[in-house]
């Protein structure tokens, strides 16, 4: 027997279908339908985006539908034309043998002339009936090629009646699901409140609220942050939330990433990879008004101090950090605007312009004139593997589950690049809240679980020593929730730049919650001084150990 493949866009174009492949898009659509009713979902998105899917298949259906009563009607006159013929051949044939018969009678009473015209009548004749016979071959052939294709069509026609009737099943159910969620959502915005100040004031503390830059150093490290300290040190059982960077624009050039890739790549591919374009020359002589300092020498003493980047760093990358620097300040200086000295611009030390380390020095000097036009040179240490003004920052251009392992930034040792926040800002000596790691127990995670479902103005940190407020304990916030008291494990779907949904499972079955309410859950309720440090956006990993 041959089986007919039928790729996953051949079922798209109905029309075009042949009979040998309606069985396979009947079960391709049959295994949609049994995709549709294993979904569990009480997200009114999710239903809809299912309901979606319900009204696609019918339509498909519809199609498939009409396609098949086409070619029934096609057989039907395929059948028609051929008993048309057959009986008209039967007859033709029924009157050679009557003239056949009566000739051959005849035959002695005619002269040799005479017979042997009738000779060459019979050749021919018997010519025509080996013809007839060949088309009777022909059309009994084709009549039972008709009679299996049509019992073929009835048999698909019944499966798809099946499969209709087994849809309009789901497209029911589903109506009231939607009915229920729609009505659960109503129910729970009830319940949930709007965020009020001190809940705004809390998330936007652990937020972030800066862009941090490298300066003159290392970012600061930190053991228990890391991914490392995690799977060393933290008990079994324990989750951490991992952020892929923090509190970033997400635009231009990563630091880190330029660091990541100056071994294999000159600045001006740096700079194009970062900015889309490389850099031009300009005449960049003459001065820049700076904040606190007065109006200074662009080039060879303005320049000289921008603390934004470790001198002992590759020298492309200096150079990279020079030309990205030089373009920014440049703006300033041709319109003859004052710029400012901390990150709100870029960061400028005088004592560093007095004295400027040999290794930046030279990184200016070689890149001397030189700037990226069109574009504002943004820049930042660390933005977790996805800028927003490029896409992936990787070392394939693209993302996927291992693309944290193909970030510049992981190459360029960014400390920040895949961290666990505790402490209070960006400081290795900031204040934790008496918490001395970032780790979570299986009852704390199932606690920012129950934050996630339901939300009043007591919903707040547990830890009032920093937090202050009347926030519920685990139980009370559990029964207000009916929240899980356990989480065994945990999933982490990640789309591009953001962690898109979590998947947990608990005590209290599968629970599902979006990467922005979650982070919104986390900063609101987790213990001490723990955050997803990032506003806009929610890019993070959690971690079971």
């Amino acid at each position: 027997m041959t089986v007919t493949l039928v790729r996953a866009d051949e079922c798209d174009n109905i029309s075009s279908l042949g009979l040998d492949q309606i069985g396979p898009c009947i079960n391709k659509f049959s295994g949609f339908a049994d995709a549709i009713s294993r979904a569990n979902s009480t997200n009114t998105k999710e239903l809809n985006s299912l309901n979606a899917q319900i009204t696609a298949l019918k339509a498909q259906i519809t199609k498939l539908n009409l396609l098949i009563h086409k070619l029934q009607s096609d057989v039907f006159e395929r059948q028609v034309k051929i008993g048309v013929r057959e009986t008209l051949l039967a007859a033709r044939v029924k009157r050679d043998y009557i003239r056949k018969r009566d000739q051959s009678m005849l035959m002695t009473l005619f002269a040799a002339d005479t017979a042997q015209q009738l000779f060459t009548d019979l050749a021919y004749r018997e010519k025509l009936a080996k013809d007839d016979r060949e088309q009777i071959a022909s059309i009994s052939g084709e009549i039972v090629l008709l009679s299996a294709q049509s019992s073929a069509l009835n048999a698909q026609k019944s499966n798809l009646d099946a499969l209709r009737a087994r849809v309009d099943e789901q497209a029911k159910w589903l109506a009231g699901e939607v009915e229920k969620a729609n009505k659960y959502v109503s129910d729970l915005s009830g319940k949930i409140a709007s965020l009020t100040a001190r809940q705004s004031e809390i998330l936007a503390a652990r937020s972030g609220n800066f862009i941090a830059s490298v300066g003159d150093s290392e970012l600061s490290d930190d053991y228990n942050a890391s991914i490392r300290g995690f799977r060393e040190a933290a008990p079994g059982g324990s989750f951490a939330v991992f952020s892929f960077g923090a509190y970033t624009h997400r635009k231009g050039m990563s630091q880190y990433g330029a660091r990541g890739r100056a071994p294999t790549q000159n600045y001006k591919q740096i700079l194009n990879a970062y900015y889309g374009k490389e850099p031009v020359g300009k005449d960049t002589g003459g001065t820049i008004n700076v904040a606190g300092v007065g109006n200074v020498d662009f080039e060879n003493y303005y320049l000289m101090g921008i603390a934004e980047m470790p001198s002992a760093w590759h020298p492309e990358a200096l150079k990279a950090q020079a030309v990205a620097a030089r373009s920014y300040a440049y703006r300033y200086k041709i319109e003859g605007k004052q710029i400012c000295i901390t990150e709100a611009c870029q960061v400028f030390r005088k004592s560093k312009a007095d004295n400027p380390p040999n290794e930046w020095k030279q990184a200016v000097i070689d890149t001397r004139g030189q700037v990226v036009e069109g574009v504002i040179t943004y820049y930042s240490s660390t933005t977790g593997g996805y800028i927003t003004t490029m896409g992936w920052d990787t070392t394939d251009g693209g993302g996927g589950s291992n693309f944290f392992d193909k970030t510049y930034e992981k190459q360029g040792g960014s400390p920040w690049a895949y961290k666990a926040w505790y402490r209070k800002g960006y400081s290795p000596s900031g204040d934790t809240c008496g918490r001395g790691n970032p780790w979570l127990s299986s009852e704390e995670m199932a606690d920012i679980i129950s934050a996630a479902l339901y939300r009043d103005e007591r919903v707040t940190p547990v830890t009032t020593s920093c937090w202050g407020g009347n926030p519920y304990s685990h139980a009370e916030l559990r029964a207000k929730a009916n929240g899980p008291s356990a989480v065994s494990s945990v999933q982490v779907i990640q789309g591009n730049g953001t962690t898109n949904e979590v998947i947990f499972q608990t005590d209290k079955g599968e629970i599902r919650l979006g990467g922005a309410d979650f982070k919104t859950a986390f900063n609101l309720r987790a213990p001490g001084r723990l955050q997803i440090p990032q506003s806009g956006y929610a890019f993070f990993n959690i971690e079971r150990k």
